[in-house]
């Protein structure tokens, strides 16, 4: 399966516009931003659970990141509530679930091999810093390696931000709405540019709170080809 699979385009997907697809998990269902590979993929993914509902248990060979967006989500390790940044390396495992349900935001199959750790971060209890480069936009530094960094960025009102994204980039609107050349994403709308370009956006007049990710492309070949040999 292929789903915004060329990687050297530009893409904008308004998650709320997109019908809930069942996933093989009962009470579990998805919203595919990005894939390449079947129930093993490279992806990158909105995924709904129901009330009572979990996976098997399973290991993540290839990892998994991923942001609380609504409920909690629970495994072993914790109860994640609304605003957890959770990073599971490759080889690490679990049974996740929801007793009262969630959605998550989730990446798989985008880590160095070799990575081995572990982030749980709760944002909503985090502070920032102001930018220093851009007026009216603070920072939430959450990881950051030689491979990627990732981060919130909070805009106040009709505050910008003009970057180079030399190793590709993704951002996902968390609260508010930012304008990024002709579009408008709004909360839940995900962007994903490509190598050497750029990310000019402003935000609405609610400002905004942003999730991005920057670097990672440079390395979605061998992603990709790491999930083929799995």
């Amino acid at each position: 399966m292929k789903i915004a699979a060329d990687f050297s385009q530009r893409v904008v997907v308004h998650s709320e516009s997109l019908e809930w697809v069942a996933s093989p998990m009962a009470g579990v269902d998805r919203r595919a931003l990005d894939r390449v590979g079947d129930e093993v993929a490279r992806a990158t993914t909105i995924v709904r659970y129901a009330p009572n509902s979990h996976f098997s248990p399973h290991v993540h060979t290839g990892g998994e990141e991923f942001i609380v967006l609504d409920g909690v989500f629970q495994d072993e390790h914790g109860d994640f509530p609304a605003g957890s940044y959770i990073r599971n390396p490759p080889q690490s495992k679990h049974r996740p679930g929801s007793e009262e349900g969630c959605v998550i935001f989730v990446k798989l199959w985008q880590f160095q091999p070799s990575d081995r750790t572990h982030v749980r971060l709760q944002t909503h209890f985090m502070g920032s810093v102001p930018h220093c480069d851009f007026r009216g936009v603070s920072v939430t530094p959450l990881y950051k390696d030689e491979w990627e960094e990732v981060s919130l960025l909070h805009f106040e009102p009709g505050a910008e931000i003009s970057i180079d994204t030399n190793g590709g980039a993704e951002v996902l609107v968390l609260d508010g709405s930012i304008d990024e050349q002709a579009d408008t994403l709004v909360k839940n709308s995900w962007l994903r540019t490509p190598l050497q370009s750029a990310i000019n956006a402003k935000a609405g007049k609610e400002g905004a709170k942003v999730w991005i990710k920057t670097g990672h492309l440079r390395d979605v070949e061998n992603q990709i080809s790491r999930v083929q040999n799995a």
